[in-house]
């Protein structure tokens, strides 16, 4: 740490550049070369190129500590980079914490999951609130010293619910919206506020068993594994981009309790992989798939 015009700075914060243009000759080298002009120092580069659809993706995390230009001056100095290969670019900063907020209802086990691995600093955010629409888990979430909302919702109420959820999300200036066993479909005004923003997880292996009760789903139609996916939440139900999952072997002698107890250790394994590589910055979303670097 140092200090620098009055203001304490992490000196081992990083720079990361996300970026997606069709493929061609000279993306790596030029991207290197830019940050070398303005004294930066990449620390980890990774690329991706899918040779169907002839596109390039490349992930750069530079050391901001020396670079000539202030963050804010960044993206236009590269513009004229973006503009020769057609780049789609993001800019990050490691030291910015995105601000989060959890969705969940009466099942903890994903909830508490993510709170315990946030809590030992496994994950590089602000968990800012937590909102639930049973007044369960209010005493553990208060006492990890997390703002707790208890907004019940029914059939009849669920319009005005959803509205009141939206409001607390938009006071909080929430980044990441993360449906930790929700069990509520999210309107397209909801889906649309936060694109590639909302991490739901789905209780089987996608695409298979899409919808209510996968675990019975399975049983009846005599799976012999089970799995868990993280996605980003799209309108159409459960057919987000996918950004991680995880299956686990069953038998016949299985019944649909044990199916959902094997499955709770899925869930919350893939749920946190996917929260942690959207926190880190190692996703690229494109069409219906996503990039997810290492």
């Amino acid at each position: 740490m140092t200090y620098s015009a009055g203001k304490l700075i992490d000196v081992s914060a990083t720079g990361v550049l996300l970026l997606s243009c069709p493929d061609q000759r000279g993306v790596v080298a030029a991207v290197a070369e830019f940050i070398a002009a303005h004294g930066g120092n990449i620390v980890h580069a990774e690329q991706h190129t899918d040779d169907v659809e002839k596109v390039f993706f490349q992930r750069v995390e530079f050391e901001t500590d020396g670079f000539s230009l202030d963050r804010q001056e960044i993206l236009a100095a590269f513009a004229p980079v973006a503009s020769k290969f057609s780049m789609q670019v993001q800019l990050r900063f490691t030291d910015v914490k995105p601000r989060v907020a959890i969705l969940a209802s009466k099942q903890s086990h994903c909830l508490f999951d993510l709170l315990s691995r946030w809590h030992s600093g496994e994950l590089p955010a602000d968990i800012v609130t937590v909102i639930n629409n049973h007044p369960d888990h209010a005493d553990l979430v208060q006492h990890m010293g997390v703002p707790y909302l208890h907004l019940p919702v029914t059939p009849e109420t669920k319009s005005a619910q959803e509205e009141a959820v939206l409001r607390a999300l938009n006071e909080q200036q929430v980044d990441l919206v993360i449906l930790a066993r929700y069990m509520q479909i999210l309107s397209p005004k909801l889906v649309d506020a936060y694109p590639s923003r909302i991490i739901n997880i789905h209780h089987s292996f996608l695409p298979a068993f899409i919808g209510a009760n996968p675990y019975r789903q399975a049983h009846d139609r005599g799976v012999k594994i089970i799995g868990a996916t993280a996605h980003y939440v799209t309108a159409d139900l459960d057919e987000g981009p996918i950004l991680d999952q995880e299956v686990s072997r069953v038998s016949h002698r299985d019944s649909v309790a044990d199916l959902t107890r094997k499955g709770r250790d899925l869930e919350t394994i893939v749920l946190a992989r996917a929260v942690r590589a959207h926190l880190e910055h190692r996703v690229l979303v494109y069409g219906s798939k996503t990039v997810v670097f290492s």
